[in-house]
């Protein structure tokens, strides 16, 4: 099934994997349970939390006891900041063909592009990481 919605499978892992981070965030955790709780493959997830770790978004360690865990509270970390660790700078584009110029004297789209990633950038700046968990679990 085809999505409008286009966003990496890296960045959609790095998501889903800071989430599962923050719902137990008393932990370390490991890539093989992580990797299998998301149905992915170990290897990516690996990639993708050592990308993580490079912007200290993530703390890892290694041994019998090793594992990953958020570096940070989880009201200091937002959706916009692990997307653009793994995707680089949210950009605006107004056209789907991602071109300066175009064709059309006026665009087919309207204003739509450019409302609808404003949005979901919006979206990704307001939504942190205490968002997804509910409870006692909560560092923040």
């Amino acid at each position: 099934m085809t999505t409008i919605l286009k966003i990496s499978e890296a960045a959609t892992i790095a998501i889903h994997s800071m989430v599962y981070l923050a719902k137990d965030a008393g932990r370390q955790i490991t890539v093989k349970e992580i990797s299998k709780r998301l149905e992915i493959s170990e290897n990516h997830l690996s990639k993708v939390l050592q990308r993580l770790v490079k912007v200290k978004l993530v703390a890892s360690s290694k041994g019998p006891n090793g594992g990953f865990r958020l570096a940070k509270e989880l009201s200091q970390i937002n959706l916009l900041q692990v997307y653009e660790a793994i995707d680089g700078s949210f950009k605006n584009n107004n056209c789907l063909f991602r071109k300066t110029t175009c064709v059309c004297e006026e665009c087919i789209m309207g204003d739509l592009i450019k409302s609808t990633n404003q949005k979901i950038k919006e979206y990704f700046e307001d939504k942190k990481l205490s968002d997804f968990v509910k409870g006692e679990n909560l560092l923040s």
